[in-house]
């Protein structure tokens, strides 16, 4: 049976393919950044109301989330649509390709979800890139009830196990005196000063870090005129580890650097979280394995470990989904190397032919993937 259905799907997912290519290059033309995507959330919203999906836009109070639902059988299966680009960099993760990979295995599954028993919802989910969107709708009562929440996201090569850093996004700012740099220098309290020393004391840290720690950020002010000592700087800044409770002792010794750059200068110090922490991902191993037997069955090869291990470090919000219900986030490959993920480069590769086979594979890998969890026996107890 199972075979005959994953038939059915990629047919779904064929005849569908240059719509959905047309809906990849639509998203990736006009890049809206986090908790802006009022197009792509509108676009990917018609795409499945138009396939007879019941479409609920302005999901849970957030303007740029939906909620897609079809069929309604008691296994439910969850696919995330995101679509938020970089600033400055558009597409460069490939946001576009996973938006309209999540519509077409949309489409597959909604064919087949009486015969499976299924209820197949695509949820459109903002602001993964920094804006934590997956935490704001989880913490609102979206995905708890899911018995599988998946999504494919782009990279150089095939990689099937997402093992992210948990991450915190912090806004750091100083506040300071401005006076005449040359005339009433005495006058002033640096803010850039208490910066660049905070800098320093992190470059410094790193040496103690461990190596599977990461603490990177940019300064977004640094003053407005050579003569004038900047009486504010900001900036953001990101430290990740490999887990919640790792990331939370790793934030100590952060925030004691930037605590410095005031001590030192006599600036004030605010730091505001930009979202809630994410966190590292819990992978179901059944459902995986699925997706990887399925994908090898496609013709997708998975890279050696040696290249795979970098971009599935990359953290997503979607790991704290995967703290509540069961999840999957392999990676599938757009074939750009040497170019990686946050490059213009890789915005480039996310259109075009092996982007386009790429979305198409993704669509029906998610499509096979869900029904092989919904037709699999169940274990006895």
């Amino acid at each position: 049976m199972s075979e005959t259905l994953k038939v059915a799907a990629e047919a779904t997912v064929s005849a569908a393919s240059r719509p959905l290519i047309a809906l990849s290059e639509t998203v990736h033309a006009h890049p809206e950044t986090a908790w802006q995507e009022r197009r792509a959330a509108g676009w990917v919203g018609d795409a499945l109301a138009d396939a007879g999906f019941r479409v609920t836009p302005a999901y849970l109070g957030f303007e740029t989330a939906l909620l897609a639902e079809a069929g309604s059988g008691p296994v439910t299966i969850g696919i995330m649509a995101e679509y938020d680009a970089l600033p400055a960099l558009g597409h460069a993760c490939g946001h576009n390709l996973i938006a309209a990979s999540a519509v077409g295995a949309g489409l597959a599954l909604a064919r087949l979800a009486d015969d499976l028993g299924i209820t197949v919802r695509v949820y459109g989910t903002p602001a993964e890139e920094g804006g934590g969107g997956k935490i704001e709708l989880l913490e609102a009562g979206a995905f708890a009830d899911l018995d599988l929440a998946m999504m494919v996201h782009p990279a150089p090569v095939d990689v099937a196990e997402a093992r992210p850093f948990a991450v915190a996004h912090s806004h750091i700012a100083y506040d300071g005196v401005s006076a005449h740099a040359a005339a009433y220098p005495d006058e002033g309290v640096n803010a850039n000063d208490a910066f660049v020393i905070a800098q320093v004391a992190i470059g410094m840290l790193r040496q103690q870090l461990p190596a599977d720690t990461r603490v990177h950020g940019i300064q977004t002010i640094g003053g407005h005129a050579p003569n004038a000592i900047p009486e504010r700087t900001e900036g953001r800044w990101y430290w990740r580890a490999n887990s919640l409770d790792e990331l939370a002792r790793l934030e100590e010794r952060v925030l004691r650097c930037f605590e410095a750059g005031a001590l030192a200068t006599g600036a004030t110090l605010t730091v505001e979280p930009e979202s809630k922490p994410y966190a590292e991902f819990r992978t179901d191993k059944g459902a995986l394995a699925a997706y990887q037997a399925n994908a090898v069955a496609r013709g997708r090869v998975f890279a050696d470990p040696a290249v795979a291990g970098r971009m599935n470090r990359a953290s997503t919000d979607m790991g704290n989904v995967s703290q509540r219900v069961p999840a999957i986030h392999p990676y599938i490959g757009v074939g750009s190397l040497p170019y990686s993920n946050h490059q213009k480069e890789f915005a480039a590769a996310c259109v075009g032919p092996a982007a386009e086979q790429a979305l198409l594979d993704a669509a029906v890998l998610m499509a096979w993937t869900a029904i092989d969890v919904a037709t699999a026996p169940e274990e006895e107890e």
